[in-house]
């Protein structure tokens, strides 16, 4: 009986240490395995817990969009007249450059070998010929780059269905939201295209520059760095701001073909390079597979496609004019791609709101129904910073016909801000959701090795620790102690230690810097970034070099 437990064990073990380590670089993926090997009752089977089939999900997934434009004011004529491409001979891409045997060597390492069930050979197959396939592929790509044609045969995706929330009921279908896997060879062709359409974006400074979507050196956290900035030093100097966030209904989905064609040349997309991104958008449809069948094809009328390299880049530009916008009222704006942060910051003891805010909101209105997309008024939530004397006697402006109210605290890109920016909320929320990923992580410990082990604490732990901690400078010891306690409990258990020994030789052990630590680092990375143009341009612009008054 003791030979068969231990035969039992050691097969557990190399069950766990297998699945976590095939999932170490994906962290989706990883934190799903997780909650499969921990959770008693495991995850939810569409296949058992479902009666559609994948054709409800597939029309389902298709109509949705559908009826949110149904619902919206067709005046694209207005939006045409007010935003009337430039007539300046700016810099323009109207041509793609070729690319060599090299280049497609690199696209092919490039980016992971995801595997669509529309391809005819599996992608790390591709990647493991490179002198078969280096020829053959470098002339489809030159030839689609070089005609301004994206292949028809590539423009399909499927879509699986995931629940948004393991606690949601499985039988709704607004539940779920679809999870698009696209052919490897349109992804190469994409990344060959994004590689020079991003590089003239960056060189013509084309792109909103507090648009920190998807961008190299920018990021959620360098967005919360520079708004907590300018919102402390208003706190600082006795003012007190008003943050709001809007909130769009698919916006990804909704992109209107025909505007975004506009404002790609509004930034000087011409040309070859105009017409293969026309060709890219245009006639594209998805399946959704679900239980080992695969829907019919349903097309896509609008929207920049879910999973394309393209699509991030694509929707910044078309989000391009809305700070614009908003900045022209004197409001300060953020945007994360379609998480979007206004913000006023006022003096004195303001009893109304600020005829500017009521304009640009109904502006910003406006600007999102003639642009097609789909605002959510009820779920835009409003943050009212300052002391309690200076807030706002009167009413906030109405947004979309929905009255705006101020809430005692809001969450912005994962990050909970209060009225005062105390951090006591999310430092909260942190710890919580940490310690309960210890505990998970405690019960694979037996199973898995060191290393696989780490890589759970890791992916489930410090990384929530680490996610935008600059914002915790600063703040009281007792706050970020409580962070202290949560990687003290994690040291422990990776090493085995009990709680007699002491901490400091343990971290030390494992090389870990301390949470304060942790926090002065990143501050310190971030301001080398900046200084050097490695970060966003409005986290440099924040600082200056230290001159002497004297030599």
């Amino acid at each position: 009986m003791k030979t068969y437990e231990m035969a039992v064990k050691a097969a557990k073990k190399s069950y766990f240490s297998a699945s976590i380590a095939s999932a170490s670089s994906r962290p989706a993926q990883l934190f799903s395995i997780i909650r499969s090997l921990t959770s008693l009752e495991g995850q939810p089977n569409l296949n058992n817990n479902l009666t559609h089939s994948c054709e409800a999900f597939a029309s389902f997934f298709a109509e949705k969009v559908l009826l949110l434009r149904h619902d919206l004011p067709a005046n694209l004529d207005t939006i045409k007249e007010l935003e009337a491409p430039r007539l300046s001979s700016g810099p323009v891409l109207d041509h793609f450059d070729r690319i060599s045997p090299a280049d497609v060597d690199r696209l092919l390492r490039a980016g992971k070998p995801t595997t669509c069930p529309l391809d005819p050979c599996p992608s790390w197959l591709i990647r493991a010929c490179p002198d078969e396939v280096r020829a053959p592929l470098g002339d489809i790509i030159n030839l689609s780059l070089g005609t301004g044609t994206f292949p028809g045969e590539l423009k399909e995706a499927v879509v699986r269905p995931l629940l948004k929330k393991t606690s949601l009921d499985p039988l709704d279908l607004s539940n779920y939201r679809p999870v698009s896997n696209l052919p490897f060879l349109g992804k190469v062709i994409e990344r060959a295209v994004a590689e020079q359409l991003g590089r003239f974006l960056d060189e013509t400074s084309a792109l909103d520059p507090f648009q920190s979507g998807f961008r190299a050196g920018h990021g959620t956290e360098t967005a919360l760095v520079a708004l907590t900035d300018d919102l402390r030093r208003q706190l600082d100097r006795g003012g007190s701001g008003l943050l709001i966030l809007l909130d769009l209904s698919a916006a990804f989905d909704m992109v209107d073909h025909e505007l975004l064609d506009h404002r790609l040349a509004d930034v000087g997309i011409q040309g070859t390079v105009l017409q293969w991104l026309r060709s890219f958008l245009s006639g594209r449809g998805q399946r959704v597979a679900l239980g080992g069948e695969l829907s019919s094809r349903h097309s896509l009328v609008c929207g920049v496609p879910q999973g394309a390299i393209l699509s991030p880049m694509l929707f910044n530009i078309f989000m391009r004019p809305l700070a614009q916008l908003v900045r022209s009222f004197g409001l300060g704006c953020h945007q994360y791609a379609d998480d979007t942060q206004l913000y006023l910051l006022t003096d004195g003891h303001p009893d109304s709101a600020p005829d500017t805010l009521i304009r640009c909101l109904e502006a910003v209105a406006g600007w999102l129904r003639g642009s097609r997309l789909k605002l959510n008024p009820s779920k835009t939530e409003v943050l009212w910073l300052g002391r309690d004397d200076m807030r706002l006697r009167g009413q906030l402006p109405s947004l979309a016909g929905v009255q705006l109210v101020p809430a005692p605290s809001v969450k912005s890109l994962g990050v909970i801000f209060d009225t005062s920016l105390s951090m006591e909320a999310q430092i909260a929320a942190i710890t919580k959701a940490a310690f309960f990923h210890l505990r998970q992580a405690k019960q694979l410990a037996p199973y898995l090795s060191g290393p696989d082990l780490a890589t759970v604490i890791h992916a489930t732990v410090t990384s929530r620790l680490d996610y935008c901690n600059t914002l915790y400078v600063g703040l009281p010891l007792r706050l970020t102690q409580k962070l202290q306690r949560v990687q003290n409990a994690a040291a422990r258990l990776l090493t085995g230690s009990s709680l007699r020994d002491h901490i400091h030789p343990v971290i030390y052990q494992l090389h870990w810097l301390p949470v304060e630590y942790r926090i002065r680092f990143k501050v310190l990375v971030l301001t080398f970034k900046a200084l050097y143009g490695l970060g966003p341009s409005y986290l440099r612009d924040r600082l200056s070099w230290y001159a002497p008054q004297r030599n």
